[in-house]
């Protein structure tokens, strides 16, 4: 299990792809760039897939490029690594650029609407809703600024964020480091 990308959390989810086919279909993580593709996109995001079944995915994609008019190029990499890249939304360039400078409560609200208020968990065999991880994070919620000051001893002033801040490597797909971290 990878850890999330800030860019799977904030700017995957503005492409509008079900949450439900992303999963159904093995995506593993959003990246802002490919350090192993040869040519590089601006304002665009790389889907990073792995599945199981591969007609299933065709089928995914062949919807994608008829859902959507933002898809750019899909490649793969061997052993069964499918990237797809997405332009971003020219629309809302202003809130990406204050992702990357970890200013996720400052986003607008035309922004934050794109993203669910609640979403369904599944805990100890039962469905519950919880507030999703972006509404936290924009809301900048109690219970986000309890467990950091707990993890951390520390206070949370005012003006903080509660999500830790871009870290641009952590944000470039390098499949190498992929397949080396796959038990």
């Amino acid at each position: 299990m990878f850890e999330k990308t800030i860019t799977s959390i904030f700017m995957v989810p503005t492409l509008q792809i079900p949450r439900k086919k992303l999963r159904e279909n093995e995506f593993i993580n959003g990246y802002i760039n490919d350090v192993n593709h040869n040519i590089s996109y601006n304002d665009s995001v790389y889907l990073l897939f792995k599945p199981s079944n591969i007609r299933k995915f065709k089928r995914f994609l062949d919807n994608e490029y008829e859902r959507t008019t933002s898809i750019i190029e899909d490649y793969d990499y061997e052993d069964g690594y499918i990237v797809v890249v997405y332009k971003l939304n020219p629309h809302l360039k202003k809130d990406f650029n204050l992702v990357r400078q970890g200013k996720y409560s400052k986003t607008s609200e035309k922004f934050q609407k794109l993203f669910p208020i609640v979403v369904k968990i599944m805990k100890g065999g039962l469905h519950r809703d919880e507030l999703s991880l972006q509404c936290r994070i924009f809301k900048k919620t109690q219970d986000l600024i309890d467990f950091w000051e707990k993890e951390f001893d520390m206070s949370f002033e005012e003006d903080q964020e509660v999500w830790r801040g871009w870290v641009e490597e952590k944000e470039v797909l390098d499949i190498k480091n992929i397949k080396g971290n796959v038990k």
